[in-house]
């Protein structure tokens, strides 16, 4: 019997470029027909979708790559599981590539759909504002979503109310502590001594509810990262596509930084790491 090979990087760049790619077209899509048609009836509606993405994702190129599909798991995984350390840079580079790709493509899809919806809510892109319609791609926090649903016109007032909501440090925890729960139960779904783990073919389905579980939680504060390349990839996009200093606020701003990657990336770590130094050793002595 021939032993299989074990693939290249380049099979596992293209893996993680289409895996993200499949991620942030449906996860993304979502939020688009939540925002510009009132498509989904509620948050639980954009977090299954969300949810589902990451299991298709992990279904179609889990084989190849492992389905990382984030910069934050990469990193994740290589401190606490083996994965080689010079593979990291590749791998974020691919997911990036395959979230901005996805950008792309949604923003010729909806792209006269977005600007007719903001000629009617009044929002001028790459103006105050136009962070609700820029956060169909990156992340803003609080959730902006809500301030033009329904017939309402964008009011600066009930902007500047909404902000005082979510504070910069409660941005950052959310993501923090989500981005440590996901990557918390990733090892343990995935660690073989763990008894109680889905089998081998189901973890990905357990995996995409407790991103669907998360995003339930935490989205209406930060809209629910926890993956730097699904924020970052449609941000950058969204900063050439004409929303500008709105959708990367260089210099004014930093949320975008320490919010959206600097937090996700150090909750994978933590949680990871108590998976790790903690519960796999008990598994290891149980076993």
């Amino acid at each position: 019997m021939s032993q299989s090979k074990e693939p290249t990087l380049k099979q596992c760049f293209a893996a993680e470029l289409l895996g993200t790619f499949i991620l942030i077209f449906f996860g993304c899509g979502a939020v688009h027909t939540a925002i510009l048609f009132s498509a989904q009836a509620g948050l639980w509606q954009v977090a299954i979708v969300w949810g589902v993405a990451v299991t298709l994702a992990v279904y179609a190129v889990g084989g190849i790559s492992g389905a990382h599909i984030n910069p934050a798991i990469t990193i994740c995984l290589a401190f606490w599981a083996g994965f080689d350390r010079k593979r990291v840079a590749p791998y974020i580079a691919a997911q990036l590539l395959g979230a901005i790709a996805a950008a792309a493509v949604l923003f010729v899809f909806f792209g006269p759909k977005l600007t007719i919806y903001e000629a009617e809510k009044g929002i001028v892109r790459g103006q105050p504002g136009s962070e609700i319609t820029a956060s169909c791609y990156g992340e803003f926090f609080p959730n902006p979503g809500g301030l033009t649903s329904g017939d309402t016109i964008y009011d600066p007032g009930a902007h500047a109310e909404l902000r005082k909501t979510v504070p910069h440090y409660v941005a950052f925890v959310a993501e923090v502590i989500g981005t440590g729960i996901l990557a918390f139960v990733v090892l343990a779904f995935t660690d073989a001594r763990n008894r109680g783990a889905p089998a081998a073919n189901q973890a990905a389905v357990f995996i995409g509810l407790t991103v669907a579980l998360l995003i339930s939680v935490i989205a209406p504060l930060t809209q629910a990262c926890f993956n730097p390349a699904r924020d970052f990839g449609p941000r950058l996009f969204t900063f050439f596509a004409g929303w500008g200093q709105i959708a990367l606020p260089l210099g004014t701003d930093w949320g975008w930084l320490t919010v959206y990657i600097i937090a996700p990336t150090l909750g994978a770590v933590l949680g990871g790491g108590l998976y790790a130094k903690v519960f796999r050793t008990i598994y290891a002595e149980l076993d």
